[in-house]
């Protein structure tokens, strides 16, 4: 792999670079050391029942609480400590689902994702999954990846309060920076989503009450704020760690910041394994039941690369470590008919690594 192109990094700018985005390299070279990862590869049955349990436990809890004060320290901690790590269970749930993991069928999976969407409260499923596999197929492309910054962003909260500010409405920034950056088509599944939600929350507020309904938002407010499971959305890619030149015939290229960070620790068993994110970027179409076996069967390749051992410090240090920012993110720019297109679900994404790996042979 030649040597990355990385301009040094200027005050209140991001760090370009003119390298592609790792995973797509990495992955094929997992592939020629190890192709039987390819096998590690479709759709994990269990997903559906794990969905099934924990809509179930926000729904009980929704219900249990509809007579409870909405600002009693009853409600807010049964909103933060289950209702928060529930929700982001669906987050990810969800997350999950855009790769087409749930089910063989793409109808079904589109179902069961409005279907995990329900105690998040607000629709956004449908709207989730082209921005996010744009996120896969463009990593860290300005105008493209909704997952960075806007320079808004980075400019008006580049302080330390700006970044506390950031990561107690995290999840309002998640929802509503995609359509400041681009807009997609709105479909008929969106329209289904839309629809599906509303009816669900009525007949909660009906059947219950309005405090119902608040449980179930505050839940998913919590599940993006100063919450240990939130620190994922800021470990996945912000820069920690600044690059440093790599030895002679090292196999990773160390002058190039690292902009994918996985976590192994025990928060992974809330999140649908999430914290495997190298591995996740790597082989998108590998479930989460996998992930483990893939780092296991190409340890070689993750064991060197460095990695964030607590998620509640990665949002204390991005916090009050002043060389960490909003502008803390590897940027490349837009390359116009590159030929890349967004697959549509793992046999897809399965097809395309499988054709370039021959192709390179």
């Amino acid at each position: 792999m030649a040597p990355a192109k990385v301009s040094k990094q200027a005050a209140n700018d991001w760090l370009w670079t003119y390298q592609e985005e790792p995973h797509r390299t990495r992955r094929h070279q997992i592939i020629k050391a190890h192709p039987e990862v390819t096998k590690l590869c479709g759709p994990e049955p269990l997903t559906k029942y794990v969905v099934l349990f924990v809509v179930s436990i926000q729904i009980f809890c929704a219900y249990i609480l509809q007579s409870t004060p909405a600002f009693s320290c009853r409600f807010f901690l049964t909103a933060y400590i289950v209702g928060a790590t529930a929700n982001q269970n669906l987050f990810l749930a969800i997350h999950e689902i855009s790769h087409s993991l749930a089910f063989r069928s793409a109808f079904a999976n589109r179902m069961i994702a409005v279907f995990a969407n329900l105690p998040i409260g607000l629709p956004y499923s449908a709207a989730f999954r082209p921005y996010h596999l744009t996120h896969h197929k463009a990593l860290g492309v300005d105008g493209l990846d909704t997952d960075l910054p806007t320079k808004f962003e980075a400019i008006f909260l580049d302080s330390l309060l700006g970044k506390a500010f950031f990561c107690t409405f995290q999840i309002l920034f998640y929802a509503l920076r995609p359509m400041m950056v681009y807009q997609i088509p709105f479909t008929k599944l969106h329209l289904f989503n839309v629809t599906a939600q509303l009816i669900f929350d009525a007949i909660l507020v009906k059947s219950c009450s309005w405090n119902a309904l608040v449980y179930l938002l505050m839940s998913s407010f919590l599940a993006g704020s100063l919450h240990p499971c939130a620190g994922h959305f800021i470990a996945e890619h912000y820069v920690f760690e600044r690059p440093k030149p790599s030895p002679k015939n090292a196999i990773f290229d160390d002058s190039t910041p690292v902009e994918t960070y996985s976590y192994y620790g025990p928060l992974n068993f809330f999140t649908y394994n999430v914290g495997l994110h190298n591995e996740h970027h790597d082989f998108p179409a590998i479930p989460w039941t996998r992930l483990w076996k893939l780092r296991e069967i190409a340890k070689e390749f993750y064991e060197p690369l460095p990695r964030h051992t607590s998620w509640s410090y990665v949002i204390w240090q991005f916090i009050w470590d002043g060389d960490i920012s909003l502008w803390s993110r590897v940027k490349r720019e837009q390359q116009v008919g590159s030929g890349r297109k967004i697959t549509a679900g793992w046999k897809e994404e399965l097809e395309d690594v499988n054709g370039a790996v021959k192709r390179e042979d």
